[in-house]
């Protein structure tokens, strides 16, 4: 299979799984604390991925020269970000995070740029505001709420950080998707421990048992976190990572039209023509961009 439409693939199945999961985390996150909600993610994701390398038979050969760089992915998209999206979920909502962290591959293109020269031409430029055009005209710009501000400051430094992390895993080009994303989930989780479990009653007033805490937790840990992300990375070493941001913006598609129907959240008329917008500039980027 071409390299690119592999990667289009991977980046799209992964950006679909993450739509999903504004929903899941906007369910729980009022039995779980967003802090205790990443932790317990992890610890499902890790999990499910040593099981599958042990499966796998993952030859591992990590070289002291690039801790540095999966202690930087560790901490910025798999620690920070993740804990601001859902934090930042938990003060506004399904939708309203699916639209801010739409300027992710604004800041993906912004770093490429800065980090490895990656021009940014007409078509790039082009296609980044008809995918933004497509986020606003899909979500809307909802700033109804008390914690709202807080909500979307905490959601754009979410976008930051996981733009960061997905330009710096060009660093690491000699790792599987499958290594990159167990040692940064480690480091995520040595990072969050102590804040997770800094008081004994942490989980006391958590239900394991109820269904819907059980469904969230297998869907954020194994299908968003360990599957999703092994995709993810994976198909960031197809596609350049200017373009490759495009495919994250599928996450309002599937966030919004979940939102409504699980929810009960509002679905704008400019929902056909916002993902028209958005499929539309993953296309020309791919096509005459990438």
């Amino acid at each position: 299979m071409n390299s690119k439409v592999l990667g289009s693939v991977l980046l799209s199945s992964a950006a679909a799984i993450w739509g999903g999961t504004f929903v899941a985390v906007k369910e729980v996150v009022g039995l779980i604390h967003p802090l205790q909600l990443v932790w317990l993610r992890y610890l499902v994701a890790l999990i499910f991925l040593i099981g599958f390398a042990l499966l796998k038979r993952e030859k591992w050969h990590v070289q002291v020269k690039d801790y540095k760089w999966f202690a930087l992915i560790g901490l910025t998209g798999y620690a920070v970000s993740i804990v601001m999206q859902e934090t930042g979920t938990w003060f506004s909502s399904a939708q309203t995070g699916a639209v801010v962290t739409g300027s992710t591959p604004t800041f993906m293109a912004l770093f490429a740029w800065l980090l490895f020269k990656e021009k940014l031409n007409r078509v790039k430029v082009f296609a980044l505001i008809l995918a933004t055009l497509g986020v606003v005209m899909i979500v809307g710009i909802h700033l109804a709420g008390k914690h709202i501000l807080v909500g979307v400051l905490l959601l754009i430094l979410a976008a930051l950080t996981w733009s960061l992390m997905s330009v710096l895993i060009k660093k690491v080009p000699d790792y599987s998707a499958l290594q990159i994303t167990i040692i940064s989930t480690i480091i995520a989780m040595v990072c969050l421990t102590p804040f997770a479990l800094s008081t004994p009653d942490a989980f006391a007033g958590v239900n394991f048992l109820n269904l819907k805490v059980l469904t969230c937790l297998i869907y954020v840990g194994a299908i968003s976190t360990a599957f999703a992300f092994v995709m993810w990375n994976a198909g960031l070493t197809l596609i350049s990572t200017s373009t490759s941001g495009l495919f994250y913006l599928l996450q309002p598609v599937v966030g919004t039209l979940l939102g409504w129907l699980l929810l009960g959240e509002n679905l704008t008329p400019g929902f056909v023509v916002g993902s028209a917008l958005i499929l539309g500039s993953v296309f020309v980027s791919v096509r005459y961009a990438a």
